[in-house]
């Protein structure tokens, strides 16, 4: 008889067990802020103190199999929540995965998250478990780590960290740069962007978007192609982050910014796999019916588009 609930205190000893054969799909927090603090955020979730962490556990009583946890996490006000933890890796191709998916939809979803993301491996076996969980793929990136410390002098005068002015500009070179598909998922921040901007001529052609946690630095960048020798400066930024104190450095380059990784090599940062990024959506996009007047933005008008959220019984009709 199989049994799908929330975690709860008596599950402690299972997470114990599972501290080292977890699957971690959510790769920017486990790189700033390591594996313990992210499996600790099930004991909060336990504890009721986890905000928006969810911690779903699956037992299947005749098929005598290990218990399967699913960890998922929203942000509040953030248009999509994360699958953050699956663990035992070895059991995540069961059947029983998409099961538990289900429960932890409508929790996200209650939310405010029209989606849910996940980053894995394409080779790993949690892969097809998470296509057949309804994910499916949206991009793909690979991770570079730069591991020295770098140097103490203070960065390149042509880096300067993000002010409220900037936003607009930043707004607009992410929608240059970034797929209509990427965007729809992931839409930059509405507000609190933590970064660095690169000018030349007056014209923003670089933002940094950066991520500090004890373990690490996560670093995203959204370079524009006219951007003129931009090599020497974006190693400059890499090598004098703001507050490194030594820890390691992760650079994370998308599949539409794959002409970036030549200078990311070039600045000394190792190569690492490449992660497909998955979706599930929670909603569906439809055509509003009724006509509204929508005021013009640079001479075109927005399309007017609603999100309707679906419960597991109806996506699945």
């Amino acid at each position: 008889m199989m049994n799908i609930r929330s975690f709860e205190w008596r599950d402690l000893p299972v997470l114990h067990r599972y501290r080292d054969s977890g699957l971690f799909l959510d790769t920017a927090l486990v790189l700033t802020r390591g594996s313990e603090l992210v499996t600790k955020g099930t004991v909060f979730s336990a504890a009721g103190l986890g905000g928006g962490v969810f911690t779903y556990v699956c037992e299947d009583s005749e098929a005598q199999m290990r218990l399967l946890l699913v960890q998922g996490t929203h942000n509040a006000g953030s248009t999509f929540g994360r699958l953050s933890f699956i663990a035992p890796e070895e059991v995540v191709a069961l059947s029983n995965l998409p099961l538990l998916f289900d429960y932890l939809a409508p929790a996200v979803g209650e939310r405010g998250a029209f989606h849910i993301l996940a980053e894995v491996d394409e080779h790993a076996q949690a892969f097809d478990a998470l296509r057949h969980s309804g994910f499916a793929i949206y991009t793909n990136q690979r991770i570079w780590r730069l591991g020295d410390a770098g140097t103490s002098k203070s960065g390149s005068s042509a880096w300067r960290r993000c002010h409220e002015q900037d936003v607009l500009r930043i707004r607009s070179l992410y929608n240059d740069l970034v797929p209509g598909l990427v965007q729809q998922v992931e839409p930059l921040p509405r507000q609190h962007l933590h970064g660095m901007v690169y000018y030349q001529d007056g014209s923003l052609l670089a933002y940094v978007d950066l991520r500090y946690g004890p373990k690490g630095i996560w670093v995203q960048p959204f370079v524009h192609p006219d951007a003129r020798d931009f090599d020497a400066a974006f190693a400059d930024l890499l090598n004098t982050l703001p507050g490194r104190r030594g820890r390691a450095v992760y650079i994370c380059v998308r599949a539409y910014q794959s002409w970036l990784e030549g200078m990311v090599e070039a600045a000394g940062a190792a190569v690492g796999d490449s992660q497909a990024v998955m979706v599930r959506h929670l909603s569906v996009v439809r055509r509003a019916t009724q006509p509204v007047t929508l005021p013009s933005i640079n001479g075109t008008r927005a399309e007017p588009i609603t999100h309707i959220v679906l419960n597991p019984d109806e996506r699945e009709r």
